[in-house]
């Protein structure tokens, strides 16, 4: 038995109270207002599979070249096994904490605690880096310094995560449309100008220097495997939003293996008909999507490419922001920090939305669009990672003492998948950049002194991971 704490079952509440309001000593509950629809689209729009495709694939078109589709598939796969994992831990623990309560509750505090910080990492740099590229994609109409509209893009997604959830579900799953027909064009056009076969995507090329061609080795592509998992790592968005759903324990896991389904096509089949469109190797490597979307079109298809992919980056910052706020939200309603702290970022505003969280998760969002983000790229890698393999342990003891009796969406294949999940991970940061991995790890090693000089000592008022009532039922 872990130590987590679970409030403590309120006495019935008068016929005129509303049923999503607390007792007033009780904590802070979030308004149940979305169902598998409203939470999918944005989970999906948190994926942003046309930016992730615009964005996060060139890099890996460049180290990878042809092996890419490859790489992506191999960890599209090796989701399957963390999405069940999700599934079946979001909804035995649907709270707005997302990893770190189900961590929490299963594997301990300090384990629950490391899980918040680089969950914390990756929601922290992701949104600023991705913003910071909208200034590429709004070139056709307008030039713009990336920093500032990065920093405006965090800015206009701090204002959207404000509001109802219920409306932000629509505004994304608008976006979303369009993102989706940006990569549709993509994929139609790249198949249409094939200049290769299907065996090329396991030919393991890439352009080198001077013209050369390179061989893509296994290691390469086990090191690649960290970046590939992020690419659709945007499908836990689904458990942060376990608090929010209606009928958690049925909605959360068709959210997310729905979710993992769908970004990983619309991902994926882009990428198979660029590699097999690029005209040659140093193009494709080169990584230019736009480029080529206006050498097998003209311009004006090129321009509302661009334009789509920009409010792909603009859907991903909204969403993302969400996210990240009832994170700290859960956090302070958790006292994982001195009370004053807590006080303010468990507030909640007028449409029901933590409002004080969703700033301090935009505002230094903005500021850190003036930062070089660049080499953050490998620590979210690790992070992902690192978060994944704790959240596979935690999935291992989910079936113990009274939690064996809890209703839940159970996982096929256990335990067998938590352990090749668990060995797979652990070998992929064995592959991982030295730098990277001392980054992330002095990060933590942070965070475990934080645990120790102020947590642990405070163990009876300090880090009492909650699940609302009405989500135990």
């Amino acid at each position: 038995m872990t130590d987590t704490l679970r409030p403590v079952q309120p006495s019935a509440a008068p016929a005129a109270e509303a049923p999503d309001l607390p007792a007033p000593d009780g904590p802070r509950k979030l308004k149940r207002s979305i169902g598998v629809v409203g939470g999918t689209l944005l989970t999906i729009s948190c994926v942003t599979p046309a930016s992730t495709l615009f964005v996060v694939v060139p890099d890996l078109f460049s180290t990878l070249g042809t092996a890419t589709a490859l790489t992506i598939a191999v960890g599209s796969l090796l989701c399957i096994a963390v999405a069940f994992c999700y599934s079946e831990l979001g909804t035995l623990i649907p709270s707005a904490g997302g990893e770190y309560a189900m961590v929490s509750t299963l594997a301990g505090r300090l384990a629950g605690w490391l899980v918040f910080v680089l969950s914390l990492l990756v929601v922290m740099i992701v949104p600023p880096v991705i913003a910071m590229g909208t200034a590429d994609y709004l070139a056709p109409v307008m030039h713009l310094n990336p920093s500032m509209a990065g920093a405006g893009v965090m800015l206009l997604a701090t204002l959207a995560g404000l509001l109802d959830l219920r409306a932000n579900a629509w505004i994304t799953g608008v976006f979303l449309v369009l993102e989706v027909v940006a990569a549709a064009v993509v994929a139609v056009l790249g198949f249409a100008h094939s200049e290769r076969d299907a065996g090329s995507l396991v030919s393991m090329e890439v352009a080198g220097q001077g013209g050369h061609t390179d061989t893509v080795t296994a290691m390469l592509v086990v090191s690649g495997l960290a970046i590939a998992l992020f690419v659709t790592q945007g499908f836990s968005t689904a458990v942060y939003l376990s608090e929010e759903m209606e009928n958690p324990r049925r909605n959360v896991a068709r959210t997310v293996l729905a979710t993992l389904a769908i970004s990983a096509v619309i991902i994926l089949v882009p990428v198979i008909a660029i590699t097999l469109g690029a005209s040659d190797l140093a193009e494709l490597t080169g990584g230019d999507i736009s480029g080529m979307v206006a050498a097998w079109s003209n311009s004006a298809v090129g321009t509302f490419v661009s334009l789509c992919v920009a409010l792909a980056i603009i859907n991903a910052g909204i969403v993302m922001v969400i996210q990240n706020s009832r994170v700290l939200f859960a956090s302070a309603r958790d006292k994982a920090w001195p009370e004053p702290v807590n006080n303010v970022l468990s507030r909640l505003g007028r449409f029901g939305s933590p409002w004080v969280a969703t700033l301090l998760v935009g505002v230094p969002g903005a500021v850190l669009c003036f930062v070089d983000l660049d080499t953050l790229y490998g620590i979210t890698g690790v992070s992902v990672t690192g978060m994944y393999l704790l959240v596979a342990v935690a999935a291992l003891l989910a079936r113990r003492g009274s939690h064996v009796h809890t209703p839940a969406w159970r996982m096929p294949l256990w335990p067998a998948l938590p352990v090749l999940l668990i060995a797979v991970l652990a070998y992929v940061l064995t592959q991982q950049e030295t730098s990277h991995l001392l980054w992330t790890g002095g990060i933590t090693a942070a965070a475990t002194l934080y645990w120790a000089l102020y947590l642990r000592p405070r163990r009876e008022s300090r880090w009492l991971v909650t699940v609302p009532e009405d989500a135990q039922a």
